[in-house]
């Protein structure tokens, strides 16, 4: 694949360079979806994951967009180590231009496609809420798995935890919250918009936006 993204410049380079960072803070074998057709770029992480698209839990996307200076067709998912590891080379730096990485692989997570239209503004979360949330996942996660439990039991009961609603009166799931924490597009004292159609949520900032489908389990 003998493409490069040009970026305006070397600070949106870094921007993503960040986000793909954080990304794989929470999946140390993560992957990146990058959409492009035009000039805007989507990058699609997802920090929870199910596994398969029809195994029980959460799957949550992360989305980064940003307008490039080169208009490219691209539709592929790549290891975020692979390109962050290309992003930070001197030419790189340099060009505000990273080269795509000639193989691509497949993960389950890849094959949902979020709705692209239809989105209607349903209110907005205060952050301080939206943290709390992620802060309370976190500790629960923690003291239900002990140090012995095997790495099958414990990505379900992960899923299990992060797939309970916050809240009926949100429908959200509590891995949107650990999501948006973690990937950063948090900022203290700005409310969390909150957007929904078909069955979908997504909690946006400045920063990025989460999306997931609705969760109205709460145990």
């Amino acid at each position: 694949m003998n493409q490069a993204i040009v970026f305006k410049d070397q600070q949106d380079l870094a921007d993503l360079s960040e986000f793909l960072q954080r990304a794989k803070r929470l999946d140390e074998r993560g992957a990146v979806k990058l959409r492009c057709f035009g000039d805007v770029l989507a990058a699609y992480v997802s920090p929870i994951y199910s596994g398969s698209l029809i195994a029980e839990g959460p799957t949550v996307l992360g989305l980064r967009t940003m307008q490039l200076a080169k208009s490219l067709e691209l539709d592929s998912t790549f290891e975020i180590s692979s390109l962050l590891e290309r992003m930070s080379s001197p030419a790189a730096m340099l060009t505000a231009s990273v080269s795509i990485p000639p193989a691509a692989i497949r993960v389950a997570w890849s094959g949902i496609t979020p709705p692209r239209q239809g989105w209607e503004h349903s209110g907005e979360i205060a952050q301080e809420l939206v943290s709390q949330w992620a802060k309370d996942g976190i500790a629960e996660v923690a003291s239900a798995l002990p140090e012995s439990v095997g790495s099958a039991i414990a990505a379900r009961v992960r899923l299990q935890i992060w797939g309970k609603s916050v809240g009926l009166e949100y429908n959200l799931p509590a891995a949107t919250a650990f999501a948006m924490a973690g990937l950063g597009f948090l900022e203290k004292g700005v409310p969390v918009q909150v957007f929904r159609t078909a069955g979908w949520v997504r909690l946006s900032s400045k920063y990025g936006h989460v999306l997931s489908k609705e969760s109205f389990r709460i145990s």
